[in-house]
This record gives C-alpha cells, structure tokens and sequence, in this order.
C-alpha cells in the first residue's frame, strides 16, 4: 500500500524481544537484523537498552550496536533508558529518541527498577535536566493495566502519574500491558481517558499475548483512537521481572491483520515473514508467531474441490 500509514508499529524485537532469550545474541547479529528491520518500512525502532549490564546482561552491548547499524532516512532508532547515567550513554552512542519506563505498580517498579515512584520520577527530572530539550523523551508506563503483584490498576493512579510525567518532561507516552493483563473493555476505557492528557500521535499502546489478547486489544486501542503500537518480530519478548511476562504482539502477525481489514502500516509483510523465518537460527527456538507458519491466507491456493457421485 502507498500513502500515510493508517496505523503506526515500532518494532522493538531488538530490545523487548531479545532481552530474555536464554542464549545471548551476538552484537553482529543485534546489528544484521535491525539493519534487516530498518529496510522493511518501519518509521520506529527501539534497537538497544542502556540499562545495567548486570542487570539486563542480554543487552549489554547497546553501545556497540547503535554505533554500528546503518541509518535510514526517516526511521528513529529508540533506546530504552533507567536514568541519566542511561540517558548520557545513548546519547553518545547516536540514540535519536530516548524510552524511560516506570512501572504504575510500584512493586513491580521495586523489582523492575529499583526505586519507588518518587525516585523514578526524580531520575525522568534529572534526565530531562541533562538532555536540555536536545533529543524527544518518550516515558513508558508499566503495568498499566494491571500487575501481577498488586492487580488491576486504579486509573485514576495512572492519569496522576502521566500527568507527572508530562511536568518533569516527558514529550511522548507509551502504556505498557507488562504481563498480559488488559482486555478490550479495559483498553477502550484507558485509551479514551489518556487521550484527555495525551494528543494521537504522541501516545503509544504496548501490549503483551500472554493470555491470546494481544491482537484484539490492539484493535480496541486504534477503535478507541490510538495510532501508534508496539510489536516485536516473532512475537518475541517480555519483562524478566515480572512473573509470566511472555509475548509480546507478533508483528507480522499485526501487519498481517492490518492488511486483511483494509489498514495500512506502510510495512513490507512478506519481507517481515521471511525475516521471522529466519529468527529460529538467530535464538534457537521456534518462535510464538503464526504467520510466519502458516502463512498468509491469499498466498493460500487450493486445488478446486473434486467431488465424484457413485453410479
């Protein structure tokens, strides 16, 4: 399809996806496939992680990679970020647009993070102080439908802490489903109230499959007026502090349904399918997604229907 996308994905399988695979990925391999990804149409990718090694050591090598992949006119090369120490090494490195991410459970921010609320946004404070308005800062919010420690969060919780995050900075949002635990009703609901605080374009949904919801409560956030989403090729991905975190939206998958009801998201399917295909000999199991198994259903032709009547 030709023309503005309908819809906007930003891929983060180089960050979200490979974060928790039991194999390390290699740099050069980080590097291949962003470089892969970049040629397939994306507008955003969130390529690397500047957070502790020791505590993310998957993504250790964020400095070698954004100094390294290929930079495509129109693409944003994101880097998630913890603090201003983060935030000063991405920089350097060439990050064109920084992701700070809190958690709305503060459990999960203790576990995730370190810190309680006050801390996180103190550190959100000193990063904005340090980049002076030179790169845009996205603020993620974790658990923002809901946390496997404390349940379901109060939306009131997380308007406030949106509204934090705008004062000390933050220009773009982004509500994370951390561990699979929104649904339609929930995502309209959510979507149409964050969108009092938040314009269209500066608001981002990042959902997880963990229980098989993925896709429809992407469908229910663009119905309720989101234009922007996260997907990792494969459907790679999950956060390892939080338990049962697995999953996140296939992007082929999306792309896949985008196209079969008339969205366009500017993205190459067949190139993202066979770049998935190719994702088993990168970590070295299958992965979750299901096109890249079964196929898209119009590259699907079935011999005609033969039926022969007995005498």
């Amino acid at each position: 399809m030709s023309g503005a996308p309908d819809i906007i994905i930003q891929e983060v399988c180089p960050r979200d996806g490979l974060q928790i695979e039991p194999v390390i990925v290699s740099t050069e391999r980080k590097i291949g496939l962003i470089d892969r990804l970049s040629e397939l149409g994306f507008r955003r990718i969130e390529a690397g992680s500047f957070v502790s090694p020791r505590a993310v050591p998957a993504l250790a090598d964020g400095d070698a990679v954004f100094r390294s992949i290929v930079r495509r006119q129109g693409v944003t090369f994101v880097a998630l970020i913890p603090n201003r120490r983060g935030a000063e090494r991405a920089i350097a490195a060439g990050a064109d647009e920084l992701n700070f991410v809190m958690s709305a459970s503060e459990t999960h921010n203790r576990a995730n993070m370190g810190m309680d609320h006050e801390g996180s946004l103190s550190a959100l404070a000193e990063v904005t102080a340090t980049t002076g308005g030179r790169i845009h800062i996205n603020a993620t919010l974790a658990t923002a439908f809901g946390c496997p420690f404390e349940g379901e969060q109060d939306e009131g919780k997380v308007l406030r802490l949106i509204e934090a995050y705008l004062r000390r900075g933050a220009q773009s949002i982004t509500l994370a489903d951390t561990t699979g635990m929104a649904n339609p009703k929930l995502v309209r609901q959510r979507v149409k109230s964050v969108l009092g605080l938040v314009p269209r374009d500066e608001l981002t949904l990042h959902f997880h499959n963990t229980r098989g919801l993925g896709l429809v409560n992407v469908m229910a956030g663009f119905d309720a007026g989101a234009l922007r989403f996260d997907a990792s090729l494969g459907g790679l991905g999950g956060c390892p502090f939080a338990p049962g975190a697995s999953g996140n939206v296939c992007t082929e998958d999306l792309v896949n349904l985008c196209e079969d009801i008339g969205l366009n998201t500017g993205l190459d399917l067949p190139g993202l399918i066979a770049l998935s295909r190719e994702l088993p000999s990168i970590v070295g199991h299958a992965a979750p997604g299901q096109v890249a198994k079964a196929g898209r259903a119009c590259d699907l032709h079935p011999a005609p229907l033969r039926i022969t009547l007995a005498d």
